[in-house]
């Protein structure tokens, strides 16, 4: 079983949804935010979805599904398997599609005040630049979340997130293409995170963020055959978290545009550490797997977390790391 933070947690049920008096707006780049807490990307569907459940007016953003130039099926079931400290997925990018999200999904996303991002991917650079210029014909959005860890078909399917060529070729044409913030979406496996963050920075991203899910195998002893439909996939949860700290040091280092945390966070200390090592805001994911209100949990108690710490502006935790 996924050992998250239960939605009865003392922790949360402790400093959730106490008046404090904490400043939790941060900017990433020219975008302003009301709090750093944001819904990861293939973790909180197109956001709508959550509506019943979650008040998104509370979240700080919302990064929707990726988003392809034409719908994808995704990949055959089992598609998920939990871990020890976390789960392994292997969605397959399922979508349904830039043009279908922009009439079915967007016109609903624009009702609530929050930050909406839209993830975008493809197998070619003209399929990433083609996405963004139906997005760009749309308003609500406010950013772009570039995911770099697919496959260029181009290039034998070498990632574009591999190299510094690849990430530079792709940032750059939608850089061009964009006129909203684009933030870049890294693979952790790469050997030098700061090499491939030096190279999204200078080829025009906004921020960077750090990181994708690390890739995986889950197999059955008994019936020696992998646990998921498509035989890897990609981990992520609370095991990944102190990996994931490291690289956003590393690039908080090399870098000068803001960097995004992801990977492993359930409670407030958590959003905080990543703060702490650098990061401007914090996306948070696979906990949403057992609380589809993990997000918006994560406000609340973050206020209460700051309030307990004497901190009154969110924003002064970013790059605190004390050596």
């Amino acid at each position: 079983m996924l050992e998250f933070l239960p939605v009865s947690s003392p922790e949360l049920a402790r400093i959730s949804d106490r008046p404090s008096g904490v400043d939790l707006r941060v900017t990433v780049g020219t975008l302003s935010l009301k709090n750093p807490i944001i819904a990861a990307s293939g973790t909180f569907g197109y956001g709508i979805e959550f509506a019943h459940l979650v008040d998104l007016n509370r979240l700080g953003g919302i990064v929707v599904k990726g988003l392809s130039l034409e719908p994808m099926a995704g990949a055959p079931p089992p598609r998920m398997r939990d871990t020890v400290a976390g789960m392994i997925n292997a969605i397959g990018l399922q979508n349904v599609g830039v043009r279908e999200f922009v009439s079915e999904k967007l016109p609903q996303l624009r009702r609530y005040d929050t930050a909406v991002i839209a993830n975008v991917f493809g197998r070619s650079v003209s399929e990433y630049v083609e996405v963004i210029r139906v997005l760009e014909d749309t308003e609500g959005l406010a950013a772009y979340e570039l995911n770099v860890s697919c496959p260029n078909v181009e290039r034998g399917g070498a990632e574009y997130g591999t190299t510094p060529t690849l990430t530079a070729e792709v940032v750059e044409a939608a850089r061009n293409a964009a006129r909203r913030p684009l933030w870049v979406k890294l693979s952790p496996v790469i050997g030098n995170i700061e090499l491939i963050a030096g190279a999204a920075e200078s080829s025009g991203a906004d921020a960077v963020v750090i990181a994708n899910t690390y890739p995986a195998l889950c197999i059955d002893a008994h019936t020696r055959r992998s646990c998921l439909g498509s035989t890897a996939g990609g981990l992520s949860g609370a095991g990944i978290k102190p990996i994931t700290l490291r690289l956003v040091h590393e690039a908080y280092r090399a870098i000068k545009i803001p960097i995004i945390g992801l990977g492993g966070i359930e409670s407030p200390s958590d959003a905080a550490e990543y703060m702490v090592v650098g990061a401007s805001a914090v996306e948070v994911g696979t906990a949403h797997f057992v609380d589809p209100r993990a997000s918006e949990r994560l406000v609340g108690a973050l206020e209460g977390w700051c309030r307990d710490e004497n901190i009154r502006e969110i924003s002064s935790l970013r790059g605190s790391l004390r050596t």
